[in-house]
């Protein structure tokens, strides 16, 4: 009886996923610091599950960084996102695949604010038509690419060619799942888990036999946050709480953090290698760092992906040694070679190199 009464709750937290058809909307972040992720999951959706993934060319910035600094005026950027729906319905597609958590965060601001505020809806039609000509369609099913790849972590664990277990020990790895803020904390139903139980990383770790690891500030921010960063002066505060952060996570010795937010990957990978310059502190063991993945990143190694061609290289921290664990073979002298076998200098000051 409890266990149905558990299951009845937990349906309440869960989200319909589209199957197919997407229209898939980049991340600026992701482009710019992660290009692999984005590939692996266009790469794994088309040619592995031979799913319909659709994206255009004139897709744009979402503007998500200017408004959340107080630049862009919210109107503007209700306009922006409906012409990218206008864009959807022209191509004939009906569920979007958002890749990065804050365009998604703003997906579903916008959304919400359409459903409370019509006549706001209305404003945006208008605006969208005198600068366009282009009218929307709202969309029939909205979701992260985490979403999909957690939708399809049972098909990755089937074809795993490494799991997250540490060969030399038959241990589970231990996990950190950090979820981004504008995924989970700000329009909770949007995401799978909603607030209390995001359960969109856990799941794939569970699925590919990791450990989840559970510590003190789990929910804690990662450190980012767009006015303490942006703004010069604040960025103190910013490093301050991913320390707070990893200090927390440390005791706990976890062998890698796994992240769904782009933002996220990015300052707490890079805070790593700053706050060693710093002071010399390290959070991992026997003084390395640890690496922070995207769920691209980590699936693709779990399906023996080419570490280098998932892009494990333009992270701070490097990833060798969880390579290691996991037993993945790989060939450094491909970690910075083109594609027509030419080596690029090696960057100075990487960690766990």
């Amino acid at each position: 009886m409890e266990s149905e009464g558990s299951e009845r709750i937990w349906s309440d937290y869960q989200k319909e996923i589209a199957d197919d058809h997407f229209f898939y909307v980049r991340s600026c972040i992701r482009q710019s610091f992660f290009p692999g992720s984005e590939k692996f999951f266009l790469d794994f959706l088309r040619d592995k599950l031979g799913k319909d993934v659709f994206e255009n060319p004139s897709h744009t910035t979402c503007t998500g960084i200017g408004y959340h600094a107080d630049i862009v005026p919210f109107q503007t950027i209700m306009t922006v996102i409906a012409r990218h729906y206008a864009l959807m319905k022209e191509a004939g597609y009906k569920n979007i695949a958002i890749s990065c958590v804050t365009s998604f965060g703003i997906y579903a601001e916008i959304l919400e604010t359409w459903k409370h505020f019509p006549e706001e809806l209305e404003k945006t039609r208008e605006y969208l038509y005198k600068a366009t000509g282009r009218e929307f369609d709202l969309p029939e099913n909205i979701a992260h690419t985490s979403d999909i790849i957690y939708k399809f972590r049972n098909e990755i664990a089937a074809n795993a060619k490494y799991l997250l277990v540490n060969r030399q020990t038959g241990e589970p790895l231990k996990v950190v799942e950090h979820i981004g803020c504008h995924y989970a904390k700000i329009f909770p139903k949007y995401g799978v888990g909603g607030a209390e139980f995001p359960k969109v990383l856990s799941g794939m770790i569970e699925a590919w036999g990791g450990e989840v690891v559970d510590y003190p500030e789990r929910r804690h921010c990662c450190g980012f946050g767009f006015r303490q960063y942006l703004v010069q002066a604040n960025r103190g505060y910013s490093l301050s709480n991913t320390a707070k952060k990893f200090s927390s996570m440390k005791p706990f010795k976890p062998d890698l953090v796994l992240t769904n937010c782009p933002g996220c990957t990015m300052f707490m990978d890079k805070w790593q290698y700053t706050i060693k310059e710093m002071d010399g502190t390290t959070f991992g063991v026997n003084g390395e760092s640890i690496p922070v993945l995207t769920y691209e990143e980590l699936a693709g190694l779990v399906l023996g992906y080419n570490p280098w061609d998932l892009g494990l290289q333009y992270h701070m921290v490097q990833s060798e040694p969880l390579l290691r664990k996991m037993g993945i073979e790989y060939d450094i002298r491909d970690k910075y070679s083109t594609r027509d076998g030419k080596q690029m200098p090696v960057p100075e000051n990487l960690i766990n190199a």
